[in-house]
This record gives structure tokens, C-alpha cells and sequence, in this order.
């Protein structure tokens, strides 16, 4: 888990606990804020969960392509071992 998505859920978090208690104080400004910075937080956590997927997809395509290295390696040793 990356910043982002710790940030995004404690702002979805806080926004969701202002927009409450602005419900309850029946205070409109507050309950605008709290909505805002729990849309804010939504955006956040969603671009930490991108970020990840990315990461994890580069992750995976530099393990397959080492792999196929070290295939591609052994290969050639096996074939100038055969051509002696």
C-alpha cells in the first residue's frame, strides 16, 4: 500500500466523520466540507490503487523477462556444448 492510498482513506475517513457531524450541528458549510474531502479521498485512494497495479505489472514483466534471459542463456550453452 502505497501514500497515496493511506492519505486517500484517511481523508475519506475524516471527510466522512465532518460531513456527519455537520449533519447533526445542522451545519451546511460542514457538511459541504466533509463531502469534499471525502470525494478527495475516494480520488486519492483510486490513483494509490493505479500506482500499485502499475508497479506490480512492472514487477511482473521484469521477472518474465529475466526469466526468459536466463532461458535464452541456457539455451546457447546447451547448443555450443552440442556443436563441440
Amino acid at each position: 500500500m502505497n501514500a497515496d492510498r493511506v492519505k486517500g482513506t484517511i481523508d475519506e475517513v475524516v471527510g466522512s466523520v465532518k460531513r456527519k457531524a455537520g449533519e447533526l450541528v445542522d451545519d451546511s458549510h460542514l457538511q459541504m466540507e466533509g463531502m469534499v474531502q471525502h470525494m478527495k479521498g475516494k480520488v486519492e485512494n483510486a490513483w494509490g490503487k493505479a500506482k500499485d497495479v502499475v508497479e506490480a505489472a512492472n514487477e511482473e514483466a521484469a521477472v518474465q523477462d529475466e526469466s526468459r534471459i536466463e532461458v535464452e542463456l541456457e539455451c546457447s550453452t546447451l547448443q555450443e556444448g552440442q556443436s563441440k
